[in-house]
């Protein structure tokens, strides 16, 4: 009982403390990086599915390859390909870690994205493309007019599960020590000696972000099923 107390006491002291390196520097970092991964993976990704659906084979065997690769391999080794490897490959202009870790998150995401617009608009029936072109309209006019207003529906909530995943993922960022809310818990860790209590403070942030996207995701999907 008395440790729990103690743990208690220890966690206000250092919130009172230390609330604006994690609320602050911490969660901006988090929250920058999972909607540049999703915002830039999204139009990565919508790109990769758009090319697939062609049915080029030359396209098709790169995209797959792309997608199985990156799908393949843990994040934490792309997270360390990258920040490795881009400095080395990009010379002309001197990379951050926030970027390399930044476009590494944006690379995994975009695999995932595909495969959720490309269902996504597989699911929409072929009939109303069908009925579309003998209208007149041509493909891009049915893509963007016909196909693609339906399969929002069915790829925004996936898209939103997409940002909580990578919300949870950069954690993992943190090895390269960026600002976010794990850097944070590192560095007040440090300064403080305690271990327990800024792990607490932090699973509570990510808890907090992960549970309000995940009740706003559900909230679209029920209101998405029933305008079906």
């Amino acid at each position: 009982m008395n440790q729990v107390v103690d743990i208690l006491e220890n966690l206000i002291r250092m919130i009172v403390s230390y609330w604006d390196i994690f609320l602050i520097k911490g969660l901006y970092y988090t929250l920058m990086l999972s909607m540049i991964a999703v915002f830039f993976g999204s139009i990565l990704g919508s790109l990769l599915a758009i090319l697939k659906l062609k049915n080029i084979k030359i396209l098709n065997i790169f995209i797959n390859s792309y997608v199985e690769l990156i799908r393949g391999t843990p994040i934490l080794l792309q997270l360390y390909f990258f920040y490795l490897v881009l400095p080395n490959m990009i010379t002309f202009v001197s990379l951050s870690k926030f970027v390399c870790i930044a476009i590494s998150l944006v690379i995994n995401s975009s695999a995932y994205v595909s495969e959720i617009v490309r269902s996504g608009i597989q699911a929409v029936d072929k009939g109303q493309s069908e009925a579309s072109l003998s209208l007149g309209f041509d493909h891009r006019q049915t893509m963007i007019k016909i196909v693609f207003p339906q399969a929002i529906t069915n790829i925004l909530p996936a898209l939103g599960n997409e940002f909580i995943m990578i919300i949870k993922e950069t954690s993992l960022a943190s090895t390269f020590f960026i600002g976010d809310l794990m850097s944070a818990y590192r560095t007040v860790s440090g300064a403080t000696y305690l271990v327990i209590e800024p792990l607490i403070f932090v699973g509570l942030i990510y808890f907090i972000l992960t549970f309000t996207l995940s009740k706003i995701v559900n909230k679209y999907e029920k209101r998405a099923r029933v305008s079906i």
